[in-house]
């Protein structure tokens, strides 16, 4: 885009000369640099055609045209607000309406929030030490992870990267509404391709739809929200094989017997792969999202996010939650219905993700905390 410098205004009034227009330009401003005073100018406008204009000025003439027309997002309903209407205890109620883990998270969270020193203090913008985490949680290097506020501040730190308004997306209802929302607040068009009966994708549907559409970016969830069905690798790389982004939300994906795809992201340029806390370690009031990204994007999506977009909290409870890997596996059994393998999980020989962790930043909450702090 660029920037115009304003602060000249003799810059911004034409002139005529002989010379092209960019060299015109810059002789109006050397000239106006050698000038004095003010400068004086006529208005064509009559005075009562602009004390009109002036009046029918409205706050919402500001606002983009799109976004005028824009229905909000329908967001759940917080413990207090259903505990003052049903006039129950927050703890005597059972929330199904979000997919919020009801057993928390690891304890270890509990005690690392319980010993932070520097919430005065700004949080990494690069998160390093999560990313550290993570990478030895998930076998991918940290150049390839970006951490965010939710995997939605994500989804719409994409769009805002990849799209221009009027561009479009694929979307496969039923599924994740936040797709849809999104594309919308960022000016672009989503185009519908229904599953299929059994919720599966409709694979020639969505390639005859690329085809004709040119969309610049698919969202695709798996397991998929709401039905649970998960994405075959046959196909994925169907699909991954069409000219668009595939953006692949993996918020469940603790919850299934598949394998996360976060690797794929090193073989394909156009695969782009989100995970989240919320749901595996219960950190969804703490909002803490990553994804996998190929290099050649994940260097754009640096330059444009918000500098300190994960805070101090939601750094350190992620670090913590890692440190457990046991109990996140007890949340999966239990979402498995596999209540007989907890105590086994629980009691199972630490794992080597988690020495490593533990080996890279220590098992107290209160030298965590303070490794958490550190790389600003």
């Amino acid at each position: 885009m660029g920037v115009i410098d304003i602060s000249n205004p003799y810059c911004l009034t034409k002139v005529k000369a002989s010379l092209p227009g960019p060299e015109a330009l810059r002789l109006n401003c050397s000239v106006a640099r050698r000038r004095k005073g003010a400068v004086s100018m006529t208005s064509q406008i009559p005075v009562e055609q602009v004390h009109k204009s002036q009046q029918r000025l409205t706050g919402d003439s500001f606002i983009r045209p799109h976004l005028r027309k824009l229905s909000p997002y329908q967001p759940i309903l917080p413990f207090e607000v259903l505990s003052t209407r049903l006039g129950r205890k927050p703890e005597d109620i059972i929330k199904l309406d979000a997919n919020e883990n009801p057993y928390g998270p690891p304890p270890e969270v509990l005690e690392a929030l319980g010993t932070l020193k520097f919430p005065y203090v700004y949080p990494d913008p690069e998160s390093r030490q999560l990313r550290a985490a993570l990478a030895i949680d998930s076998g991918l290097e940290s150049d390839y992870i970006l951490v965010g506020c939710g995997a939605d501040e994500l989804i719409d730190l994409i769009m805002r990267c990849v799209l221009d308004p009027g561009n479009k997306i694929v979307d496969c209802p039923p599924t994740f509404t936040m797709y849809e929302f999104d594309a919308a607040v960022n000016g672009a068009l989503v185009l519908k391709v229904p599953r299929n009966p059994d919720f599966s994708l409709n694979v020639d549907l969505i390639k005859d739809t690329v085809d004709k559409e040119k969309p610049k970016c698919i969202f695709l969830t798996s397991p998929n929200n709401p039905d649970g069905s998960v994405i075959s690798d046959e196909v994925l790389l169907k699909i991954l094989e069409l000219p668009i982004l595939v953006v692949l939300d993996e918020a469940y994906i603790e919850f299934s017997s598949i394998e996360s795809k976060m690797q794929w992201v090193k073989k394909y340029d156009n695969l782009i792969v989100l995970r989240t806390f919320s749901k595996r370690a219960g950190l969804a009031g703490l909002r803490v999202g990553y994804g996998a990204f190929p290099l050649s994007i994940i260097e754009y999506l640096w330059r444009a996010k918000q500098p300190y977009n994960v805070s101090v909290a939601a750094e350190i409870a992620a670090c913590a939650a890692l440190l457990n890997p046991s109990y996140l596996e007890v949340m999966s059994s239990l979402a498995h219905g596999k209540a007989s393998s907890t105590s086994s999980a629980l009691n199972a020989p630490q794992s080597k993700s988690k020495r490593m962790v533990k080996e890279k930043f220590g098992t107290k909450p209160e030298w965590m905390t303070k490794r958490c702090l550190w790389g600003r």
